[in-house]
């Protein structure tokens, strides 16, 4: 396999697994019905920020750190599900009510930024794709490692802006559609919430099985 099969082939793993719903797409999708297209784009911009570390973290795995990998896996799975299960049970007991975006936006999307980026980095699927993927496509056959992770790196934060910013200015049209529906909008938060503790649950079992 070539270097350029090498990386179209990362490119559709990291694709299908981006695309796929889960607790990124969700995070997004609730803080921009809140908070209107300003959140929901500053909940993408912290995605891509923790996915820039994520790449970081698989390089220096791959580079020296593949026996620290299994002891590591099981505990990280168990914080991020538990941290998940926190932010999900949150929403689905919130009354979230669509408003108009104020000047007061800017300061609230600083703090939807940073909790984007701490909801990515500890976001169990992320570290499942890490730990079973990076080593496979990151190898010494092609190069130098950090060329290579920088390529994976690009790929990752540009794949998050199509399908999560994407999804945040959908959204977006979506909520001026609803402002004048609370309840509707109550609803897809609390439903939002349920299905993010319903994966982080899952995600739970399978890093307490791995202790």
């Amino acid at each position: 396999m070539t270097y350029v099969e090498n990386l179209w082939l990362f490119f559709l793993l990291l694709t299908g697994i981006i695309a796929v719903p889960g607790m990124d797409m969700v995070f997004v999708l609730a803080n921009t019905l809140a908070g209107g297209r300003r959140a929901g784009l500053a909940a993408t911009f912290g995605m891509m920020a923790g996915g820039a570390c994520h790449t970081l973290f698989g390089a220096f795995a791959v580079a020296g750190l593949t026996r620290l990998i299994p002891a590591v896996s099981g505990p990280m799975l168990i914080i991020g599900s538990a941290y998940m299960i926190w932010i999900g049970v949150s929403l689905a007991r919130s009354s979230i009510v669509i408003g108009s975006v104020d000047s007061g936006a800017a300061r609230s999307s600083g703090r939807v930024f940073i909790q984007a980026v701490v909801t990515c980095l500890l976001n169990p699927k992320a570290w499942l794709f890490i730990l079973a993927v990076y080593p496979q496509f990151l190898k010494p056959a092609f190069g130098p490692l950090w060329p290579q992770a920088l390529a994976m790196g690009l790929m990752t934060v540009l794949v998050q802006l199509t399908v999560y910013g994407g999804l945040a200015l959908a959204a977006a049209r979506g909520r001026d559609a609803i402002v004048s529906k609370p309840t509707l909008t109550i609803w897809t938060g609390r439903v939002a919430g349920v299905v993010l503790v319903a994966i982080a649950a899952y995600m739970f079992l399978r890093g307490w099985n791995e202790l």
